[in-house]
């Protein structure tokens, strides 16, 4: 049978190319997903912190909606062009 190593619930390694695998409890509590972009940042000696990347295109998205009509918009282009 093979040797299971002996590791503390929770604890990771930074490995040589400085990547390093989050507990899927941790990732769970914090309220991340798979794929979401996150932002690293030190909080003094031995802390990191990781947080939701700030995604300014989804919170504005949508936010003029009704304020111009179909054809201004189409009219505005027109005259980029």
């Amino acid at each position: 049978m093979a040797k299971v190593k002996d590791r503390r619930h929770g604890a990771t390694r930074i490995s040589s190319k400085h990547q390093i695998t989050i507990p899927v409890d941790a990732l769970r509590a914090a309220g991340l997903e798979v794929g979401e972009r996150v932002v690293a940042r030190s909080d003094g000696p031995g802390r990191v912190v990781l947080e939701r990347e700030h995604d300014v295109l989804a919170e504005f998205s949508g936010a003029l909606t009704g304020v111009y009509t179909r054809d201004e918009i189409e009219q505005l282009r027109d005259e980029w062009r």
